[in-house]
């Protein structure tokens, strides 16, 4: 009878941990329902997504235009008037620069308050991605969308503003071209930003704002969302973390709020060749619609006037009624009351010989032990696979295409390695043993209380804890219905604890799963009293152990690449103008059949400086390789202005390619103080004065309308600049003095990396 108890109670358990993840996501609906003209049509906005993702389609290439025109042309279709806005950016953090082409539009409102703003990016990342997730998803959503809200026949109360901006991946640079210079921007209210960083899983939302979150969050659920997925400790760590989106550009330059939905699982196919139409969630894809529709029906009929409020609050997927949210400011003394509470069951556990002094103690040598050798192992052991599978290295995302596989054998077997430390401890009493987690958990949540208060709904699990601490002192319950009740007193701690074992290392890296690692034990230590069994073999360490075996050889079995998980790689083409010379590189470091017909011998490890431009992990080239010298055309530099005016030297000068360049990257070899640096008539920082180190100095995308360069700036007229030139085309694996065999169909361009590239590097006479 207690053995079928312990079985229900873990059944309860792993009932909670599906819960936890169906409960944040909706299913795809049937075929065979029937929609109204105003539902949002799942087959519409697969039939957009399909039309704009057969081709990658970064700003400047000629498949951005064509997908320009289709979201033109659907948004003519529903009577609405769309503008393109033709405006030069420079973003100082990422020292990008483009000609944005932002499509714009507009539904007008009934009243005078503030605006709408809809908003996601069509453009897709350099030079592979066909961007059908990042953010095809987002475009698809808004048009399918506002298809279905205009199909009510229902003026908004607020005028409503459409966004496709133009340059995200670049750095942002539609949305600061919109927020700086086009009159619309001046009167949002708030925006609702679609976005992507994988293929699949749950939309999470993450807001911006230049204050606290209590009056956004509370407008967030008051717009009912059915599948809202989101938690104050994502949003603490957001804002202390350097992540970007159009939107923080809205938050930062225009002091406007609003709401990030976007998803991060799969994350494998972020910014690649595979973030196809085809590996697109449909799930995610109507998560994303569920949060479109719901958001716009009441932000449209809403008051936008002031967003701004002055408290934070705490806020947690919770089991039944969604999300449990209450204020910072009750962070501290639900701490003290919980305290409180422990004290008062230790002294009542003491006194009726509930528990004991020495077994109190020893109980945290198995708690310390297991929250040490878990994490320990955890982090040891991704070291030694990388060693083992050191392919693993050249998926700079972090997360490998059988990642799941090994979150699944990670969790087991620190599961079995928990398991195999208390059965250590079988003969002490579970009341003992369950003081030192409780115990240790006031030590965390001070310190989230004071230093990531976001996170403080980890009090609840404490709560929980405490409550199945009180049963176990003060209540006489029959053995084989403890485990039962237990369990479910814990369905909330599972619930709150059980998707972030998954989201950090998804989100992160595989590196970071011995932060999954503390969770479990955490959970474990929450929820002991459900699985330690004294003076008997705990039959559950033999079962998580044969799980953990078979998902590892499953992972191991899965650590090759294939047609659906290609082999990222890489090779570049460097011709030196100035002294001759020219090096093939790659960003690989283990080489495979496309990188050895170059990298086949005399190479040498390491980097060539100054030609690998800004990546988004600074990623430098393992290997280079001399090369023939090609002799290839650069660009015509014609200097129109250079003259000294009372000790400063004004500069301006016009690029002209001669070829088919892609982008340029103007290199800084000797720290210089600038100003009034501006590319295109567009200022870099308002012009003022800046120090630039060495370095990249600017990177400027060449945009469909752009035909040359303008660059001018101002410096000391005893200053010596010395600037190289990098000039970048997409074009090796097509261009004809070069004759490179294709990959095969298991391998892709590496992302994140200037690829299949070809970079001329000269000086800059000046």
């Amino acid at each position: 009878m207690k053995s079928s108890n312990n079985f229900i109670a873990v059944l309860i358990i792993i009932f909670t941990v599906y819960w936890s993840f169906k409960d944040v996501i909706p299913s795809v609906p049937s075929n065979n329902k029937e929609l109204k003209s105003e539902d949002f049509s799942l087959s519409n906005a697969l039939s957009h997504l399909k039309n704009i993702s057969k081709k990658t389609h970064h700003t400047g290439s000629p498949e951005h235009k064509v997908v320009q025109d289709y979201i033109v042309n659907e948004l003519k279709k529903l009577n609405l008037t769309p503008e393109i806005q033709y405006q030069t950016a420079i973003n100082k953090k990422w020292r990008a620069s483009t000609t944005t082409e932002n499509i714009i539009a507009k539904i007008k409102g009934s009243g005078n308050g503030k605006s709408l703003l809809l908003l996601t990016h069509y453009d897709s990342n350099p030079h592979s991605s066909l961007g059908a997730s990042d953010a095809g998803s987002g475009v698809v959503t808004i048009l399918e969308g506002i298809r279905a809200f205009l199909a009510k026949n229902k003026q908004p109360k607020n005028d409503i503003i459409i966004l496709f901006s133009d340059a995200e991946e670049l750095g942002l640079l539609g949305a600061q071209a919109f927020v700086e210079n086009h009159p619309l921007a001046k009167n949002i209210g708030i925006v609702l930003n679609f976005e992507a960083r994988g293929s699949g899983g749950s939309s999470y939302m993450l807001m911006e704002t230049n204050g606290m979150n209590k009056k956004l969050l509370t407008e967030f659920l008051n717009s009912n969302p059915n599948y809202p997925a989101a938690n104050s400790l994502m949003y603490s760590i957001y804002k202390k973390l350097p992540n970007d989106t159009d939107l923080t550009v809205f938050r930062e330059k225009g002091n406007i709020n609003g709401f990030n939905f976007a998803f991060i699982d799969d994350h494998f196919d972020y910014h690649t060749a595979q973030d196809s139409y085809e590996r697109l969630n449909r799930e995610t894809l109507m998560h994303q619609a569920e949060y479109f529709t719901t958001s716009l029906n009441y932000f449209a009929n809403s008051d936008l006037t002031n967003l701004n409020s002055d408290e934070d609050y705490i806020y947690v997927n919770f089991p039944i009624i969604k999300m449990l949210t209450y204020p910072f400011s009750w962070g501290g003394t639900l701490l003290i009351i919980s305290f409180i509470i422990f004290c008062v069951l230790l002294f009542l556990g003491f006194s009726k010989n509930k528990l004991t002094i020495r077994g109190t103690f020893i109980g945290f040598i198995p708690y310390i032990a297991s929250l040490v050798i878990c994490a320990g192992v955890s982090y040891g052991l991704w070291q030694l696979i990388l060693i083992i599978h050191p392919q693993y290295t050249d998926m700079l995302h972090g997360f490998t295409y059988n990642g799941y596989q090994y979150i699944i054998a990670f969790i087991f077997l620190n599961i079995w390695i928990v398991f195999k430390i208390y059965s250590r401890f079988k003969e002490h009493k579970t009341t003992d043993l369950f003081i030192a987690p409780i115990a240790l958990s006031f030590i965390l949540n001070y310190f989230i209380y004071q230093y990531l208060p976001g996170a403080g709904f980890f009090i609840i699990p404490v709560y929980a804890s405490l409550l199945i601490l009180a049963i176990l002192i003060l209540m006489k319950l029959k053995a084989n219905s403890k485990a039962t009740l237990f369990a479910i007193i814990s369905v909330p701690t599972v619930y709150i604890i059980a998707p972030m074992i998954q989201l950090f290392p998804v989100a992160l890296g595989l590196k970071i799963l011995f932060v999954s690692a503390i969770f479990i034990v955490l959970v474990f230590g929450f929820t002991l009293p459900v699985f330690h069994q004294q003076k008997r073999k705990n039959r559950w360490q033999t079962i998580v152990g044969i799980i953990s075996i078979v998902f590892f050889v499953l992972a191991t079995f899965n650590s090759g690449f294939s047609i659906d998980k290609k082999r990222p790689n890489s090779i570049v083409y460097i011709q030196n103008s100035d002294d001759n010379t020219a090096y093939w590189g790659t960003y690989n470091k283990t080489l495979d059949n496309y990188t050895k017909q170059i990298f086949d011998s005399d190479y040498q490890e390491g980097s060539i400086p100054s030609v690998e431009g800004k990546s988004k992990y600074n990623t430098r080239f393992n290997y280079h390789k001399k090369a023939e010298n090609k002799n290839l055309s650069t660009s015509n530099i014609k200097i129109n202005l250079d003259t000294i005016i009372n000790n400063e030297r004004k500069l301006n000068l016009t690029i002209t390619p001669t070829r088919n360049i892609n982008k340029y990257e103007f290199y800084n070899n000797t720290p210089i103080q600038l100003k009034d640096l501006k590319v295109n008539g567009a200022f870099y920082d308002a012009g003022k004065a800046f120090k630039a180190h060495k370095g990249v100095l600017l990177i400027y995308q060449i945009a469909n309308s752009d035909k040359d360069v303008t660059v001018s700036f101002t410096i000391d007229k005893d200053e010596k600049p010395n600037i190289v030139l990098n000039e970048v085309s997409y074009d090796l694996l097509t261009h004809p003095k070069f004759n490179l065999k294709p990959r095969s169909e298991i391998m892709m361009p590496m992302p994140f990396v200037t690829n299949d590239a070809i970079i001329t590097s000269k000086k800059i006479q000046l």
